[in-house]
């Protein structure tokens, strides 16, 4: 059961409407009593970095989250800024991060702002670095589509893919039960949706 974490940010019908189509069983998580019936959990997140930390602080879920991901290793996979909230902090903001990876979010630096403006938003390949079951019958060299001006700066071991965009950075990564993605599977027609149906069913 798929567990897709409702604090006030990110497109979280658009994951369930998936899900649905796929046959695959989920909730929308509001209360951190909910969160124990999840198996997985999605972490959805758009918006500027404090403000997702303070939506998800707010939420009364963090703690739950916490043991739940770091304690018990349930998968999770954390979506544009939910991505980037897992890191431990970000050159975007002041807050924390939740540090489930040690990682920082740094701005994406661009040697020409006229061919790469920011935020760098559209359709980009992303290139695989690192098997993994969420790639499973994904086409060579996919597309996704993008919208951010920042990215997640972590340890090489720790990168599934990366997409160019001036210079390559990470767009996917993952340490053991966690699982992040800076691109929007939700938006990425059958890519994005056969992502998403391995991380259901497989990861």
């Amino acid at each position: 059961m798929i567990g897709i974490i409702d604090y006030g940010l990110g497109n979280i019908r658009a994951f369930g409407n998936i899900y649905k189509r796929l046959g695959i069983p989920y909730f929308y998580v509001q209360k951190p009593e909910q969160l124990t019936q999840a198996t997985k959990l999605i972490l959805p997140g758009v918006g500027s970095f404090d403000f997702a930390m303070e939506k998800l602080n707010n939420s009364g879920m963090r703690d739950a989250l916490d043991d739940l991901v770091l304690n018990q290793k349930m998968p999770v996979i954390g979506i544009c800024v939910g991505m980037q909230i897992m890191a431990n902090s970000s050159e975007e903001g002041e807050s924390a991060g939740l540090g489930w990876i040690d990682a920082t979010v740094r701005k994406i630096v661009v040697d020409n702002h006229r061919k790469n403006p920011l935020p760098h938003m559209g359709w980009n390949t992303i290139s695989v670095k690192k098997e993994s079951s969420l790639f499973l019958k994904i086409e060579d060299n996919p597309q996704f589509y993008f919208l951010h001006s920042y990215y997640f700066d972590c340890a090489d071991s720790e990168r599934l893919a990366v997409a160019n965009y001036s210079h390559d950075f990470n767009c996917i990564v993952s340490k053991d039960n966690i699982y992040g993605i800076q691109c929007h599977p939700e938006k990425s027609h059958h890519n994005g949706v056969t992502l998403l149906k391995n991380f259901g069913e497989v990861c």
